[in-house]
């Protein structure tokens, strides 16, 4: 057998352990084992397995996952997406589709000190939709608008996907965060043009709400934003401008979080308690995705499935534009499919190879043009993560009447991608500065 077949039926034997719903960091590491086993010999692979899991363990680079997520779950559980709702809510709650607007500001501000698409969508999702149903909004909007404003936690930094397509491909953390910050706020201002059409088109679907005067919007500020100004000046202004390492930006993000909420007395021991669990529980995770995934990605370099796809790539007469849009919609299938942070470490391995090295594409920019396509699956049938949150916080609303909501915001997506084609510099242009 050739190693190029022996990699494709790897391959296969990937997807059909994963269709039995296995656990994807495990059959990762397995395909991965049993195929550089069967290309080198048993020992090898034995070697390579236990090496691998405790150089990834024992990461410094990888250590920086930690104090993000904790960062997050922080905000999270003390209350702080509240405040932001409501200071959202005061600023913009007056317009045709008002509170929905509201929400998708919540969310890209919630999403700046979180970097999970679940949390944010659940944080924002238990303020925003009792207050959305109280004011008469359909629910097809009002939880399709939530679940596609939580696409905004993993592009805005601090972006746990981004973090470790940083990790996985050896390109700067600092710059992959920083990269996802235009496209967000691009992506986030056409998810409120999305809203305000619909609701000018039919107002029965979205009625404004009532306007707010300057000292109540004041008010709510001093109470929300100022939280999250200080903590994202602290972390991520502080790792753009090089004061700190990734790892230091997380730690002083995290405790930044925890100072401001400690002093606020908006932070209990319970709170804290169930933050560190569920960083606990959520690190752990990404960690064995990670082992798994650099398994398999070891079992593809020996087949060298990866250069004979940079190869075929290679000889196609067709513009890299072209070849780009087939990967793209490659992407796009399997994230409906597979979960967004276990699809970016599972196709790392084959496609950036050939998007890099091939099509001479920027690291930064196919980083962030990834994470937006795999994101699409978050809000996508059959896997459609933040839509089943939603479900979770509101289980009186059909999953159906969710997923019918999805497709404007599902345009907005694409929309963003399409800017992002044309104009890469949107991605690279605050990296260059760094």
């Amino acid at each position: 057998m050739s190693e190029f077949f022996v990699g494709m039926m790897g391959i296969v034997a990937l997807f059909v352990l994963l269709a039995f719903r296995m656990p994807i960091s495990l059959v990762m590491a397995l395909v991965g084992f049993v195929g550089f086993s069967v290309l080198t010999s048993p020992k090898a692979a034995l070697s390579m397995v236990a090496n691998e899991i405790f150089a990834n363990f024992s990461s410094a680079t990888l250590s920086v996952i930690i104090m993000f997520v904790w960062m997050g779950f922080l905000a999270y559980h003390s209350g702080i997406g509240a405040n932001l709702y409501s200071f959202a809510y005061k600023l913009m709650g007056h317009l045709p589709g008002g509170l929905a607007i509201a929400t998708q500001g919540a969310c890209a501000v919630f999403s700046a000190i979180c970097g999970s698409n679940t949390a944010t969508a659940a944080t924002i999702g238990a303020i925003a939709l009792p207050e959305m149903r109280k004011y008469g909004y359909n629910d097809s909007v009002a939880t399709a608008g939530i679940a596609a404003g939580g696409v905004l936690g993993v592009l805005l930094p601090p972006s746990v996907i981004l973090l470790l397509y940083g990790a996985a491909t050896e390109q700067s953390i600092g710059k992959l965060f920083i990269a996802g910050i235009i496209p967000g706020i691009v992506l986030t201002l056409l998810y409120m043009l999305v809203i305000y059409i619909l609701a000018v088109r039919n107002p029965e679907i979205a009625p404004p709400g009532s306007k707010a005067d300057w000292t109540e919007r004041l008010a709510a500020l001093k109470g929300g934003l100022i939280e999250v100004v200080i903590v994202f000046c602290l972390s991520i202004g502080g790792l753009f401008a090089g004061w700190f390492t990734p790892t230091e930006a997380g730690a002083v993000g995290a405790g930044g979080v925890l100072a401001v909420t400690v002093l606020r007395g908006k932070l209990k021991w319970r709170d804290l308690e169930r933050s560190l669990v569920d960083t606990t529980r959520t690190t752990a995770m990404i960690m064995l995705l990670v082992a798994g995934a650099v398994i398999f990605g070891r079992f593809m370099a020996v087949s060298r499935v990866p250069f004979e796809f940079a190869g075929w790539a290679g000889s196609l007469s067709w513009p890299p534009f072209a070849v780009m849009i087939i990967i793209l919609i490659i992407y796009f299938i399997l994230g409906l499919f597979i979960d967004a942070l276990a699809l970016v470490l599972l196709t790392i391995p084959i496609f950036y190879p050939v998007v890099v090295n091939m099509l001479g594409y920027d690291p930064i920019w196919f980083g962030v043009m990834m994470v937006m396509v795999v994101a699409m699956g978050v809000i996508t049938p059959p896997v459609g993560m933040n839509v089943y949150v939603i479900k979770g916080v509101a289980p009186d609303i059909p999953l159906e009447t969710i997923f019918k909501g999805i497709w404007p915001f599902l345009l907005a997506i694409i929309a963003c991608i399409l800017l992002l084609m044309f104009f890469p510099s949107l991605a690279t242009f605050l990296p260059s500065l760094m």
